[in-house]
């Protein structure tokens, strides 16, 4: 039994398996007491990403290996005897995974899109949660809980101290490193606790790197922005060693062309951008592991468009479709931005047993009724049960203000100025000549707004394929919601604005945001067109009505034509881009160091 490295560390032998894997398990130690008994170990005994294989020298490829992880991973065995392999992706999908077929009908497998798009004559996102097993040619679901099905509704009431202690939990696991470790602190509920748990439950973690000195947390903000304010609050109370930067709209315009060949997608922008520029900061400084608060509004329903949920049962089923696409939203946003400098992020809000504990409560419990004070002070306001969980007003976790601050989203947190700005950029760079073609220019999924014409034309100079595009979520959304809960409110016909100021009579600054509706356009993907698939995941359902298939592809995947020339228009919005941004110097399109690559053919 012999552990090689073969210049790459995500690459492993154990025996007659090879694995490839990008993960951090957090209970290894106790897969290794429950799971491994009577298995030798590999030298390096003490690696967390030699457990799946080990597991699978035990158990064979059983569903049962994967179920016994609590981490994240995205993981390929190959088996030299019998020349099959497996592939499977955490039930999240916190760690991104693709996979492709080259022209010879070999299998690719990769953490990054772009390490497949000139191998692969198509390729699509690997979903969370599943396994592909070679020998039977089956992508089948292995996590399999209980809130995942829809059609159920629970009913178990809300329990405070479960809640509470589920999510310590959640933190004090992964705060696990061998590497210097902080918090993303916006300033927002979220984030706020993460840091806020961290600090007083440093000393309990298994393996942290530092828990003798105070915990560093990070924020960043245009100058005056409200989370900056909200984030240097809450670090004074906590006692942290606090790092707050600031961006100018003119820096976060300059980041977008890099940001976007990173983020590998056109949606989550507005967001990505600070994290992009705070992860480099971070990098700077020497840490390569922080925590982020990416989940709860997902989980509790956070976002202001909940506000109009029409029914528990419909905001239970929002819930579960937002935690079934986190990966593609900002779950894809949280990894890749940090990992473009090498830091790797982790969310205990998503962490399996929090998920379980909170997904499970009666959906009533969650509704926002902002008339109700069911503790005589307090709105019933958004993500309420999470923030009595922890109002303790003898040993507070949070500033009050912070604790019950209404929702900001990142993207308008970190000052509204930013949002506005790069609206108001694209308004100068995409001329009226392009606008008025942009339907010849993008047939399928034409931009809504100059914006989106914008983004959408940086994506297709780094990806030029039907495939890259295929795996850019698509929809009308606002204020962050899913395609299917637009309907909800009728005034929200035809509308596409992530900001939740677009919440009218909701978000404290609504008054005089302005937002454009898609007037002029049919909207080519409804809410039903998104099917819920027991085998995979959520996938577009084609003209002839059929659900198109994992790995079916596009014959046009790659063109080498259109990746060496892009068109006239989108060459003059990139060029209008470099215009404006004189220190901006485009990356090469290489794959990063970071990312993990494996090709299955003959194994």
């Amino acid at each position: 039994m012999q552990h090689v490295h073969h210049g790459n560390p995500h690459l492993t032998s154990i025996c007659y398996a090879v694995i490839c894997s990008n993960s951090e398990i957090y209970n290894h130690e106790d897969v290794q007491q429950q799971y491994l008994s009577g298995v030798s170990m590999v030298r390096d005994s003490k690696s967390d990403s030699a457990k799946p294989g080990h597991l699978y020298e035990k158990y064979g490829d059983d569903d049962k290996i994967w179920n016994a992880l609590d981490g994240t991973f995205a993981c390929v065995i190959c088996d030299e005897r019998t020349q099959q392999f497996c592939a499977a992706r955490d039930p999240i999908g916190i760690c991104p995974m693709y996979w492709g077929k080259d022209a010879s009908g070999a299998t690719w497998f990769a953490s990054e899109m772009k390490a497949l798009q000139h191998q692969c004559v198509s390729f699509e996102i690997f979903p969370p949660g599943h396994c592909y097993r070679s020998r039977t040619g089956k992508l089948e679901r292995y996590f399999k809980p209980d809130w995942l099905m829809s059609d159920q509704i629970p009913t178990q009431p809300a329990d405070l101290p479960a809640i509470k202690q589920s999510f310590i939990n959640a933190v004090v696991k992964r705060l696990m490193s061998d590497a210097p470790l902080g918090v993303l602190l916006s300033g927002g509920l979220d984030s706020s606790l993460v840091a806020s748990v961290a600090v007083r439950h440093l000393k309990e973690a298994k393996n942290a790197f530092d828990r003798m000195h105070p915990l560093h947390t990070f924020s960043i903000g245009i100058q005056g922005a409200p989370d900056l304010l909200a984030a240097r609050e809450v670090a004074h109370q906590l006692g942290t060693t606090h790092h707050e930067f600031h961006f100018t709209v003119e820096e976060g315009i300059d980041a977008l062309y890099d940001l976007v060949y990173h983020l590998e997608s056109y949606e989550q922008i507005r967001a990505a951008v600070p994290m992009y520029l705070l992860s480099r900061k971070i990098k700077a400084l020497g840490f390569k592991v922080v925590m982020s608060g990416e989940g709860a509004d997902e989980i509790f329903g956070g976002y202001l468009y909940f506000h109009k949920a029409p029914s528990p049962a419909e905001f239970h089923r929002e819930t579960i479709r937002k935690v079934e696409r986190l990966h593609v939203w900002d779950v894809a946003r949280a990894n890749k931005a940090p990992f473009a400098f090498g830091i790797e992020p982790r969310v205990p809000f998503l962490d399996k047993a929090f998920l379980q504990t909170s997904m499970s409560i009666d959906p009533q419990d969650k509704m926002i009724y902002m008339q109700d004070l069911p503790d005589g002070k307090h709105k019933k306001m958004e993500k309420y049960i999470l923030r009595k969980a922890f109002d303790d007003p003898s040993d507070p976790y949070l500033p009050e203000s912070v604790l019950w601050r209404q929702k900001e989203q990142f993207s308008d947190g970190v000052g509204y100025s930013w949002v506005d700005g790069l609206k108001e950029y694209a308004q100068q760079v995409v001329t009226d000549e392009m606008w008025a073609g942009r339907s010849d220019r993008f047939p399928e999924e034409t931009p809504s707004t100059k914006e989106y014409y914008l983004l959408r034309s940086i994506f297709e100079e780094h990806f030029p394929s039907q495939s890259a595009l295929d795996t850019v979520p698509k929809g009308l959304s606002i204020a962050c919601s899913t395609p299917e809960a637009v309907c909800w409110d009728p005034s929200w016909a035809n509308t596409h604005e992530i900001s939740g100021r677009a919440m009218k009579n909701v978000h404290d600054s609504a008054e005089g945001f302005q937002y454009e509706r898609r007037q002029d356009m049919k909207e080519k993907r409804s809410a039903d067109d998104f099917v819920d698939n027991p085998e995979g995941p959520m996938q577009h359902r084609s003209a002839d009505g059929k659900a198109n298939g994992v790995l079916n592809g596009h014959a046009n995947g790659y063109d080498a034509e259109a990746a060496k020339v892009a068109s006239s228009a989108t060459k003059q919005v990139v060029q209008g881009l470099r215009a404006t941004a004189a220190a901006f110097t485009p990356s090469k399109a290489t794959i990063p160091a970071s990312s993990t690559v494996a090709s299955v053919g003959d194994c």
